[in-house]
């Protein structure tokens, strides 16, 4: 049983800062996947703010390409995306992290209207500081950061619009959805946008499993810190007693579901109290926690998602290596 309530609001208090929504948030979805028989947590929960510092090392890591190869595509390409989209735009961008890579396209559409409005939505407020000061330099720009765990809070989307609006979906944050979920956000996006209205989708294209382990599981050990560091959150959020050094990152390819997985492994027999559940979780030796999955799409995939969900692909942008894919989909009419 989950305590909410008045224990919700003692845990609060004492965090400092995180609200009760979030940790009921956080008890929910560890009820749901640390009490059934096969464990997993969602992937949001590894995006605290220690979870946020470390992902962005991690992007700068050599064995992880995705950050830096779509950031070269936007880069090179910002004009022309900017000009597909069509002016003037609105910019609402789901996962947007430090917005780092987003920057170029701000910049650019900047340059051609006199007022910018752009929406970074994220599950981290660290992360939506970042992107906040990172983006004074931009004057022309007014950034309204929202706290929020999308798909369940796509109404911001219906909130009117001064001009035509285009959603950023970046990082191959899709890939961490199952194909089911990706058709069913990606729809919840499209039904809240207007005739004109578009998509920028960045998706993770497949390759070798030489180029993907690494990644996910590179030799610094900062991806095993980012993954572990989930369990430090429920320490600290839910009273949970898990020992950390009791636990190891495990990163594999799964070549049929073409997706990488994450997940965090038990290396003992062991029992870990969750306070806050008044519920005690049992781990096997071996007994693994799934964290993450990472679709990995070919671009009949993604054209495919794009027009289940009722997208209709415009345009295309690809480095020269042919890792990574940028879409940009107009609604559908």
């Amino acid at each position: 049983m989950i305590h909410t309530g008045a224990s919700s609001r003692a845990r609060a208090a004492a965090l400092g800062g995180v609200d009760v929504a979030t940790l009921d948030a956080v008890a929910a979805a560890a009820r749901e996947g640390l009490l059934g028989r096969r464990k997993h947590l969602p992937p949001w929960l590894l995006y605290d703010e220690r979870g946020s510092e470390l992902f962005d090392e991690i992007t700068r890591l050599p064995e992880y390409y995705p950050t830096r190869t779509e950031r070269a595509i936007l880069a090179r390409d910002a004009a022309a995306i900017v000009s597909t989209a069509g002016m003037p735009l609105e910019i609402v961008e789901l996962g947007s992290g430090s917005a780092e890579k987003t920057e170029l396209l701000l910049a650019e559409l900047s340059a051609h209207q006199r007022h910018v409005t752009y929406t970074p939505v994220d599950v981290s407020p660290t992360a939506l500081d970042a992107a906040a000061e990172r983006l004074r330099r931009l004057p022309r720009v007014t950034v309204r950061p929202l706290v929020a765990r999308y798909p369940d809070e796509l109404g911001l989307l219906h909130a009117p619009a001064a001009a035509r609006r285009l959603v950023l979906f970046l990082g191959s944050n899709i890939g961490n959805y199952d194909p089911a979920g990706a058709r069913a956000l990606l729809a919840g996006v499209a039904r809240s946008l207007r005739a004109g209205d578009a998509l920028l989708l960045g998706a993770d294209l497949r390759k070798p499993a030489s180029v993907l382990v690494p990644a996910y599981d590179d030799a610094r050990g900062v991806t095993a810190a980012f993954n572990l560091n989930l369990l430090v959150r429920l320490n600290r959020e839910l009273g949970a007693d898990f020992d950390v050094a009791r636990f190891r990152h495990v990163a594999r390819w799964n070549a049929r579901r073409s997706r990488m997985e994450m997940f965090l492994e038990s290396t003992a027999r062991q029992r870990v109290v969750i306070a806050a559940l008044g519920a005690a979780v049992t781990f096997a030796r071996g007994e693994r926690i799934h964290t993450e999955s990472s679709y990995k799409l070919t671009k009949t995939a993604i054209r495919l998602l794009l027009a289940r969900a009722g997208f209709r692909v415009e345009a295309r942008w690809e480095d020269a290596r042919r890792w990574f894919a940028v879409t940009l989909a107009r609604r559908v009419s």
